[in-house]
Parts: structure tokens; sequence; C-alpha cells
């Protein structure tokens, strides 16, 4: 069986987490306390970050690289086109979310509510909250120019750049950051990717000293 080491909340964790479910890769998951920089963690991945997933008896670092070898190896279902163009779009896509929307967003909300917590760093930082809540609305609108012209974020079908976007939504959504009355079309995107088999484990998430809001794993939110 596979193994992860994750962070329930990683984001990063959670596109791979999908991706695995997606395919219906059995899989342990097993925390990681990554950032107390744990000897046996550091062999695994010298960089100290999370995930890290065992799979065809190698570790392999690094969300998106696991996730197209995911891909390459288990191609059914397909979450990713066969047109240059389109897997183009889905890669710029996928980068779109785990770079500038991470480092706009996710960085400045996630991480300062919940990881200084978690690692003992201290207090939010109110400016960086601040700043996140106001890049978020810039997101959410440009997510609802996307479907407002698409079925899924990257076309036609689901793909990788719908997981990864989903998967810093829901880790947000964990702590009430997504105000979602802000595009009724993100809202449906969203509720119907979250209504998938493979986002049930992630919606099971608890995360001690947080608690989600009422809506957050209900499907017909």
């Amino acid at each position: 069986m596979a193994r992860l080491y994750h962070v329930p909340l990683s984001p990063f964790c959670r596109k791979v987490r999908l991706s695995l479910a997606e395919k219906k890769i059995e899989v342990e998951l097993v925390e990681e306390r990554y950032w107390e920089q744990d000897a046996d963690f550091l062999r695994r991945n010298p960089a100290a970050k999370v995930p890290v997933l065992r799979l065809d008896g190698m570790l392999m670092a690094e969300s998106a690289a696991i996730c197209e070898y995911i891909e390459e190896t288990r191609p059914d279902p397909c979450l990713m086109p066969k047109k240059p163009a389109e897997r183009l779009e889905v890669r710029r896509l996928v980068s779109w979310f785990d770079d500038k929307f991470h480092h706009e967003v996710t960085s400045k909300l996630l991480y300062e509510r919940v990881n200084k917590k978690m690692t003992g760093e201290g207090y939010p930082d109110s400016s960086n909250v601040k700043s996140g809540a106001k890049a978020i609305k810039y997101h959410i609108d440009y997510l609802s120019w996307l479907l407002d012209h698409r079925r899924w974020l990257a076309g036609d079908n689901m793909t990788l750049a719908d997981f990864a976007a989903a998967a810093h939504l829901s880790s947000l959504d964990y702590i009430s950051d997504v105000d979602w009355n802000r595009s009724a079309v993100v809202k449906d995107w969203y509720a119907k990717i979250k209504s998938r088999p493979a986002f049930r484990s992630i919606l099971a998430d608890q995360v001690p000293g947080f608690r989600p809001p009422s809506h957050y794993a209900d499907l017909d939110f």
C-alpha cells in the first residue's frame, strides 16, 4: 500500500490525496510534523517539506512531480488532457494556485492563522492576514471569469487544475476564509467537485484546536 507523509490542511498534500483517491489508489496517511526536522523525515526528503509519497518502491517529493508521476503511471481516470495546448493550460493553472495563489493568499491566511500556532511561531501577523483577505477576492473573481467561459477550470473536463484549486480553497474554507457568496459560479463549481468520492477523506479531516464551519462538509452548502 502507498504511504503519504502529510499535514491535513496542507493544500499541496490535499492535491496529492485527491489525485490518489480519484484513481482509487489505497494510501496510508501518516501525519508528519515536518517543522520538528525529524532525522527519519529528513532522510525521506532533505528539503523537509510535505508531501512525501512512498509508491512503487520509491520515495517521491514535490506535489507537482508526484501528481504527474501518478498520472503517467495510472492514466485512468484521466486528469490531464491529451492535446499539448490543453495540457499546458492545466499546468499553468496548477502553477497559478501552487505559486501565485499560495504566495498571495494561502501563506497569508492559512499559514498565519493555523501553521504559526501549530509550529509555535507566535501570533498571526495582522498585515499579512489583511493582505490575504484582500487578495482572495481577486482570485475568486478570476475563477469566476474562467468558469464563465468553461465547464471546468481548464476546459470541458475536470483536470488536475481543479484539484489544485480545490485543495487550496478547501484548506481555507476549513478556517472560514472563503466568501462563497462572492461568486455563484465558483460556489457551484466547488460544490460539484467536493461532492466527488475523492473528497470524502479530506472533508473528514479534524485539526486539533480548530473547528471547521458548519457548511464545511455539507455537500449542499
